[in-house]
């Protein structure tokens, strides 16, 4: 992918392929990164960042409020919502597609960033995750900060959620990946170029140049950037997480 961004339109299409391009060349980067194009890759980037950036935000909040007390507080029916939650892991997500389309009109965010941003706020799996990690943590601890005078509330945000930052920043990498290289939702809700996400952006490059291959390997290259830079600066919190999320059900 790389070394095809960084050949010249004819060398990308050479036969047979070469894997060191000759000469380099910045042309495609310059090409779909020019201001005013027909392809705003740079208003598609900033569209992506905002949108991933925010849901993940909000996947953290609700799934961690939500995961709490399925872990740790005792109330009627709470396994039976438990269950019905990771339930909904079984439902393919194309299903809700149209009902989730009537829903997002209704309120107007067609065409807007709200519109890939709060569908998917509340996730099943990211409940089910931290519920994983919260009952894995010692309890001893939230019973020392009862016994010192803390309400449930405080305990959560001064002692729980400090011991979960791993949990919380694998969940929330996920959650920006998966908002990051959503694909078939932004298609249906967003229709200016404008407000375009990357992927989708992308398919645009790749039918408007179908022979272009160094500017779709450009376009791929700059849309892997933020993913790996994340996951570089936050593998740590990633290995951490996972191997302590299953460590007690």
């Amino acid at each position: 992918m790389i070394v095809t961004s960084l050949k010249t339109r004819s060398d990308a299409t050479a036969v047979p392929p070469s894997w060191i391009p000759n000469p380099v060349s910045l042309q495609a980067f310059a090409s779909i990164l020019a201001p005013g194009t027909a392809t705003p890759v740079l208003q598609w980037f900033a569209n992506s960042m905002v949108a991933a950036a925010l849901n993940a935000t909000l996947v953290v909040i609700t799934a961690s409020l939500a995961a709490y007390p399925l872990a740790r507080m005792q109330f009627r029916g709470k396994n039976f919502v438990f269950v019905i939650i990771v339930a909904t892991l079984l439902v393919p997500p194309v299903i809700l597609v149209i009902p989730n389309y009537l829903i997002v009109s209704e309120l107007g965010w067609l065409n807007s960033l709200a519109a890939i941003i709060i569908p998917t706020a509340a996730s099943a799996f990211g409940v089910f995750f931290m519920r994983q990690f919260f009952v894995g943590l010692p309890i001893e601890l939230e019973e020392a900060a009862r016994l010192d005078g803390a309400n449930r509330f405080v305990i959560f945000m001064q002692v729980v959620l400090p011991l979960a930052k791993p949990a919380l920043a694998t969940l929330a990498l996920l959650a920006f990946l998966g908002n990051w290289n959503d694909f078939l939702w932004p298609v249906y809700v967003l229709f200016s170029p404008e407000v375009q996400t990357l992927p989708a952006g992308l398919s645009t490059l790749q039918s408007a140049n179908a022979v272009r291959y160094d500017l779709l390997m450009a376009g791929a290259v700059v849309a892997s950037v933020p993913v790996l830079a994340l996951f570089i600066f936050l593998q740590r919190f990633i290995i951490e997480g996972v191997s302590r999320s299953g460590v007690k059900g």
